[in-house]
C-alpha cells in the first residue's frame, strides 16, 4: 500500500495549489485555450437565451476541431508532470487483470460458447466446442484480426443460426453505434456478400435458417425505428419493412423467446410498452399486437409451455407485479396474477425453467435471488450476507435443467460466477475473478452501507468500501460516484482497477440517490421530471454526511459521474461547489434545455418522460433551472476533468465542450479544468480493453495529483 502523505503536508500541497496551476502556465507558456465568443440567440416562450458557443455544435467545422485539439494539448502540457505516474498506474491496473482469460463456457443447442482473450491482446476471441468442453476449438471471430487498423472497433449482436451453419454479426468501426450487419458461413469461414448498413447491431434468426429480423435507425436521430426482414444470400434493397414505429418517442427492439417459438418485437418509450409475436417458425407471416400500448402501462414478456409471464405495473403496481395469461388470449384483460403487487418489494425480472420460477427482487436497497418450484411447495431465497453487494442472474438458456446460472460480487470481493442446483441447494463457483500481482486480499478492506438525511428527510444509503485502519479525521480523500437517472439501479461492484486508489488512501462511496430505482420504483419516480432536483440535493445531502461524519473534508472529497451522471456533476458544482476539491465529468449530458428542444440529436424525442419536455413553459422553466450549462455562474469552482468523445451519438460532443468554453470565462478561482476529447471514441469511450485503462489512468493521476501522491 502506497501511504498518504501526513496531513500537514496535505495542508500544505492543498494552499499551493492555486500557485502551481499559475506557475506551470508561466513556466511553461502554456496559454490556456479560449473559445471564440458568437452570441445567439436562443427564444422559447417568450424567453430569451443567449448561448456564446452554440457554434461549436458543427463538427464538420475546422475551427471546432482546431479547438478541441487546443483543449487536448492544453490538457497534455498541463498534465505533463503526470505522464509518467499515469504510465505507471496503466501499468498497474493492466498487471492486476488476468490477460488470457475467458468466460464460463456456457451449452447452447449442442455447442459450448466461449469468450476468451489472449495475452497482449486487446479484443475478445469468440469460440464454440461442439457436445464437450474437451472437442476441438472452433474460432467463430477473432476480433484482434478484425480491428486491424482501426482506432475503433465493436463487434455485437453475435447471432448463430438454429442450425448452428451461420451467424450474423455487427461491426461498428466509428463508435456512433451504427452498425454493419453481415453472415458468416461457419462450415467454410467464408464472410457472405449480405452487407445490412445503419443497423443497431443486433438480428435474431427465424427458425428456417434463412430469415433474419433486425432493426435500423433514423440516420438523423439515431432513434431505432424500424424492424426488418432480410433472407440469406440476397441482397438488402430488397429487405422487407415488418414495423415501422412512427411515434418518435418509442424505440423498437427485436428478440427471440427463450422457448424459441416467437420472435418478439419490442417497442418502448420511457413510461409505456408494446409487443408483437411471430412464430418462428413462420417466418413470413405477420406479427400480432401482444397487447396494444396504453400510456403508462408497462409489461414484458416470457414464454413457456403454452402460457406468456408477464411482468407488469397493471393495476397500479408501481414496483411491478408477475401476471399470466394463456398464449392465445394475450390482452390485458385475461392477465391473472402470479405473485402480487408489494410495496417495499420491487420485481426487477424473473428467470422460467421447467421445475422452478426464478424471481429477482429488491427490498431496501438489496437485490434478492427468490427460488419458487412450480409445485407450490419449499420456496426460498438464497443468502447474501454483505450489504454491499450485489447478485444477478446470468446465462440461463435452458428450460429442462435445476442448474442456475448466477454471478456475486461486493465492493471487496471479486466478481464469481456461479452454478447453483436448486434441487439440492449445492452450488459451484465456476469461476472467480482473478487479482494478479499476489498483493490483494479482500480481508484488507471494509465494506460499509451508511444512510445520509436528505433535505426532506428522505434516508439515501451510501456503499463505502476503504482500506483497514481508516481514521475519521476529515483527512481521508473520498470519491463520491453516482448516477441517478433513468431508473438505473446503482449497486456496489467490484474492481480491480479501483485497487489503485484505495490502496493510495482513497475512500470509494456510491450514492444511491433517487432518480435510480434503488429503493424501488418510487425512488425513480421521486427523481425525475419535476422531481428531478431532488437527484442533486441527494447528492449534496450525502456529501455533507460524508463531511460532517468525518469520513472526509470539503479540501479531500471529490465527485464522479457519466452521461446522465455527467448532469448530476454540472448541477452539483453549480450549486455546491464549496464542498469539493476536485470533479470528474464524463460524457456529461449539461446542455439540458437545448438539446431536448433539438428533436434531430439521437434520444430526444425519447426522453420527453424522464426529463420533461421544454415545449411545453412548465417543463421549460423547471428544466431551465438546473440545466448545467445555462447556470454557470461567476463563482469559485473545484478542480474538473471533462471527457468526452467526438464521435459521441448519446451525449453530443460539444455540450461538454461549451460547458467548458463558459466556466472558463465566468469562475473566479484559479482551479484547473480540463477538457479531454478522445477524437476516435463515443460514448464509451476508448474500444480495447487497456486502451480503456489508459483514460481511466487519466482520471486517477487527477484525483492523485490533487491529493499530492504522486507514485
Amino acid at each position: 500500500m502506497k501511504n498518504k502523505l501526513v496531513l500537514s503536508c496535505l495542508c500544505i500541497i492543498f494552499a499551493a495549489s492555486i500557485t502551481k496551476i499559475k506557475a506551470q502556465q508561466m513556466s511553461k507558456n502554456i496559454a490556456t485555450p479560449i473559445a471564440k465568443i458568437i452570441p445567439k440567440t436562443l427564444e422559447k416562450h417568450n424567453q430569451k437565451r443567449v448561448d456564446n458557443y452554440f457554434w461549436l455544435n458543427d463538427r464538420e467545422n475546422p475551427e471546432v476541431i482546431d479547438y478541441l485539439n487546443q483543449e487536448n494539448t492544453y490538457y497534455d502540457d498541463m498534465t505533463a508532470d503526470t505522464k509518467g505516474f499515469q504510465k505507471e498506474l496503466y501499468e498497474e491496473m493492466k498487471a492486476r487483470i488476468k490477460e488470457d482469460d475467458q468466460s464460463v463456457p456456457y451449452l447452447y443447442n449442442g455447442y459450448y460458447y466461449i469468450t476468451r482473450f489472449e495475452t497482449g491482446k486487446d479484443y475478445p476471441i469468440y469460440s464454440r466446442k461442439k457436445g464437450s468442453l474437451t472437442a476441438n476449438e472452433e474460432i467463430l471471430f477473432n476480433c484482434n484480426d478484425l480491428a486491424k487498423g482501426q482506432s475503433y472497433f465493436q463487434l455485437g449482436g453475435l447471432s448463430v443460426s438454429p442450425d448452428n451453419k451461420f451467424a450474423s454479426f455487427g461491426i461498428d468501426t466509428v463508435g456512433r453505434r451504427i452498425y454493419t450487419i453481415q453472415f458468416k458461413n461457419l462450415e467454410t469461414g467464408e464472410i457472405l456478400s449480405d452487407k445490412i448498413e445503419n443497423a443497431t447491431g443486433s438480428s435474431v434468426w427465424a427458425n428456417d435458417n434463412k430469415t433474419i429480423f433486425y432493426t435500423r435507425q433514423d440516420k438523423v436521430t439515431l432513434r431505432s425505428d424500424k424492424v426488418f426482414k432480410h433472407k440469406l444470400a440476397t441482397d438488402s434493397d430488397a429487405d422487407v419493412l415488418v414495423f415501422n414505429e412512427k411515434d418518435d418517442t418509442f424505440n423498437v427492439s427485436v428478440g427471440k423467446e427463450k422457448s424459441k417459438k416467437y420472435i418478439v418485437i419490442g417497442s418502448g418509450s420511457t413510461l409505456t410498452t408494446e409487443y408483437r409475436i411471430l412464430n418462428s417458425d413462420n417466418p413470413d407471416g405477420e406479427f400480432v399486437v401482444f397487447q396494444p400500448r396504453v400510456r403508462g402501462l408497462e409489461y414484458s414478456i416470457s414464454h413457456f409451455g403454452d402460457s406468456f409471464y408477464i411482468m407488469t405495473n397493471k393495476d397500479k403496481a408501481t414496483n411491478f407485479k408477475l401476471m399470466k395469461t394463456p398464449e392465445n388470449a394475450t390482452a390485458k384483460e385475461n392477465w391473472k396474477d402470479v405473485i402480487a403487487h408489494r410495496k417495499d418489494v420491487l420485481l426487477e425480472d424473473i428467470e422460467i425453467f421447467s421445475n422452478y420460477l426464478v424471481v429477482e427482487e429488491r427490498s431496501n436497497g438489496l437485490n434478492h435471488i427468490r427460488i419458487m418450484p412450480w409445485s407450490g411447495e419449499g420456496e426460498y431465497y438464497l443468502p447474501f450476507g454483505s450489504e454491499t453487494y450485489s447478485a444477478y442472474t446470468t446465462t440461463n438458456v435452458d428450460f429442462d435443467t435445476d442448474i442456475l446460472r448466477y454471478s456475486y460480487q461486493s465492493l471487496a470481493t471479486p466478481s464469481s460466477v456461479i452454478d447453483f442446483n436448486m434441487k439440492t441447494k449445492e452450488k459451484e463457483i465456476k469461476k472467480e475473478q482473478q487479482v494478479l500481482g499476489g498483493k490483494f486480499d479482500k480481508n484488507n478492506y471494509i465494506e460499509e452501507r451508511v444512510w445520509a438525511t436528505a433535505t426532506d428527510g428522505t434516508k439515501v444509503p451510501i456503499s463505502m468500501v476503504y482500506h483497514k485502519g481508516l481514521k475519521k479525521d476529515g483527512n481521508n480523500p473520498v470519491l463520491l460516484y453516482a448516477y441517478g437517472s433513468y431508473g438505473v439501479t446503482m449497486d456496489a461492484y467490484f474492481s480491480s482497477t479501483r485497487l489503485s486508489i484505495l490502496d493510495r488512501g482513497f475512500v470509494f462511496a456510491i450514492a444511491h440517490i433517487r432518480g435510480g430505482e434503488d429503493l424501488g420504483r418510487q425512488w425513480y419516480e421521486d427523481g425525475k421530471l419535476l422531481k428531478k432536483k431532488n437527484t442533486f440535493t441527494d447528492f449534496i445531502d450525502c456529501s455533507k454526511f460524508l463531511i460532517q461524519e468525518k469520513y472526509t473534508s470539503p479540501k479531500h472529497l471529490y465527485a464522479e459521474g457519466g452521461s446522465a451522471g455527467g448532469l448530476l456533476m454540472g448541477a452539483v458544482v453549480n450549486m455546491a461547489p464549496e464542498l469539493y476539491n476536485g470533479v470528474i465529468a464524463q460524457v456529461p449530458f449539461v446542455d439540458v434545455i437545448t438539446t431536448m428542444l433539438d428533436d434531430t440529436i439521437p434520444l430526444t424525442t425519447g426522453e420527453y418522460d424522464e426529463w420533461g419536455n421544454p415545449n411545453e413553459k412548465k417543463s421549460y422553466d423547471y428544466m431551465l433551472s438546473y440545466s448545467p450549462y445555462d447556470n454557470v455562474k461567476a463563482q469559485k469552482y473545484p478542480n474538473m476533468f471533462v471527457s468526452t468523445g467526438l464521435h459521441d451519438s448519446q451525449v453530443q460532443y460539444w455540450e461538454p465542450a461549451k460547458w467548458v468554453a463558459k466556466l472558463r470565462t465566468l469562475k473566479t478561482n484559479d482551479t484547473v479544468l480540463y477538457l479531454n476529447t478522445n477524437m476516435d471514441a463515443g460514448h464509451g469511450g476508448a474500444s480495447g480493453r487497456f486502451e480503456a485503462l489508459k483514460e481511466l489512468a487519466k482520471e486517477y493521476s487527477f484525483l492523485l495529483d490533487l491529493e499530492g501522491i504522486k507514485n
